[in-house]
């Protein structure tokens, strides 16, 4: 029992588990989810597209014509229209696209084969369960009834075995969905390491996400251009920039705690987001709105290229989350600011006694927290392409758990902006991992709060020893 004791006292005080002890477990959970979701996969890909066109016109006869069945998803329709083209090269007919509910595609396949159509073939990238009408027994049950029918084929891509977890597409879905809770970490890293907190960074961004449609709404509408989208997006942050140096003015000047400034704040902003959600749809409709308001769409299509577009086929978000990690990392470790933050969360008096300008840097970190809250805001907005008064919702937790998780001390002093984007990259991997098992939502609150407490106990464990 001493020898073990041992052994944890120096793995705990050794400088890899400090510095790579949540990549270690990042990776394991990496592995773990992997294991769990190995299985036949059906690609969905452009290149898969052409592949069953080409099989397909290998197949019919002359004068067949082919239905394609999708899902209503991005990569469903790039191999739709990866499909459609190569058939038409090959000189093959479609018939038409069905991406609807399953209802919608057996009444397609009624009126196809009552009218006595040359159907040859149904294309789609997996003959599944969502699917229903074109499995094996209902496709044989409308053979039957429609004797012109009778010959159609399903064609689908050649499946292939792999982990669904590490698929392309859902490696970017998890980064890409907690894009913005890694955006609102960096400044929550920043806080902590000085020993503040701030719980007000969910409703920050709410509030973001409102100011941002109003404006935009307002100055641009449909027609707005990127000047104006921009000096939106800007109104929105510049909003969050002031939410911010309230909470540092409070906990500097007034020496009110962190924890209550910023709990005072939480309710202040989500309230705030409401009545500014209220206010403007009573102006729309003309008269009084109850209950609780609905998101404020933003009408302008090409503002959604920022939470929905791609660069190189990477999601804007992440690439805006890697830049702003990429700044992060070089303030922290390259400037005096970042030497002052560390100065602080050690021991802000003697910090202040050897020339640190403590009140400036406190209000500058909850200034940046708030921004980094208004621009996940407008990431908010421009994702689902509307102000939600109720967006970020117990983002706070997530936050606080990817940063206490990477490795940053909640007693302030110590943390890593690394450790912080790997703590939320585990925060996002549990995450889909819960979703994927069936997980609810509320279910899932009670594991990352045990989480949050698991990363305090084991860094009072390591301060201890």
């Amino acid at each position: 029992m001493k020898a073990l004791s041992q052994m944890l006292d120096r793995l705990l005080r050794s400088n890899f588990v400090a510095n790579y002890g949540s990549v270690f477990v990042l990776i394991l959970l990496c592995a773990y989810y992997s294991y769990m979701t190995y299985g036949e996969q059906q690609p969905i890909s452009e290149a898969a597209g052409i592949e069953v066109a080409n099989t397909i016109s290998e197949s019919i006869s002359p004068g067949e014509s082919v239905l394609i069945v999708i899902r209503n998803t991005v990569g469903d329709r790039l191999f739709a229209t990866a499909l459609e083209k190569q058939l038409q090269k090959n000189e093959v007919e479609v018939l038409d696209t069905i991406s609807g509910s399953p209802a919608d595609l057996r009444k397609t396949m009624e009126e196809i084969g009552a009218a006595g159509t040359s159907l040859g073939a149904i294309a789609t990238h997996h003959a599944g369960a969502q699917f229903g009408p074109i499995r094996k027994d209902n496709l044989a049950k409308h053979q039957e009834i429609y004797p012109s029918l009778s010959g159609v084929e399903v064609f689908i891509p050649n499946s292939y075995y792999w982990p669904t977890f590490l698929t392309r597409e859902n490696l970017l879905n998890v980064v890409n969905q907690n894009a913005d809770v890694a955006i609102i970490a960096i400044g929550m890293t920043m806080v902590i390491i000085t020993a503040g907190i701030d719980l007000s960074v969910g409703s920050i961004l709410a509030v973001s996400a409102v100011v941002t449609a109003i404006a935009l709404q307002s100055l641009g509408g449909a027609d707005a251009s990127v000047t104006t989208m921009a000096f939106c997006a800007f109104l929105g942050v510049f909003a969050c920039l002031l939410c911010g140096l309230f909470n540092g003015v409070m906990v500097t000047f007034f020496r009110v705690p962190a924890f209550i400034v910023t709990l005072a704040a939480m309710m202040i902003a989500r309230g705030v987001a409401l009545i500014l959600a209220v206010r403007y749809q009573s102006y729309l409709s003309g008269g009084t709105t109850e209950g609780t308001p609905e998101a404020i769409k933003i009408t302008t299509q090409s503002f959604s290229a920022l939470g929905n577009g791609e660069i190189f086929s990477i999601p804007i978000p992440i690439l805006l989350m890697l830049g702003l990690y990429g700044l992060a990392h070089y303030i922290m470790g390259h400037t005096a600011f970042g030497r002052y933050l560390y100065a602080v969360g050690g021991n802000a008096e003697a910090a202040r006694l050897s020339g640190v300008p403590v009140t400036a840097v406190l209000i500058a970190v909850y200034a940046i927290c708030a921004t980094m809250a208004g621009i996940g805001g407008v990431v908010d907005a421009s994702r689902f392409e509307g102000g939600r008064p109720n967006a970020g919702e117990l983002y706070e937790l997530q936050v606080i758990a990817a940063v206490v998780v990477g490795g940053t001390s909640l007693a302030g002093g110590e943390g890593r902006i690394f450790g912080t984007l790997t703590g939320a990259m585990i925060i996002a991997v549990i995450q889909n991992g819960l979703n994927m098992a069936g997980v609810k939502s509320y279910e899932q609150k009670v594991v990352f709060g045990l989480l949050i407490l698991g990363a305090v106990v084991i860094d009072q464990f390591k301060k201890r020893r």
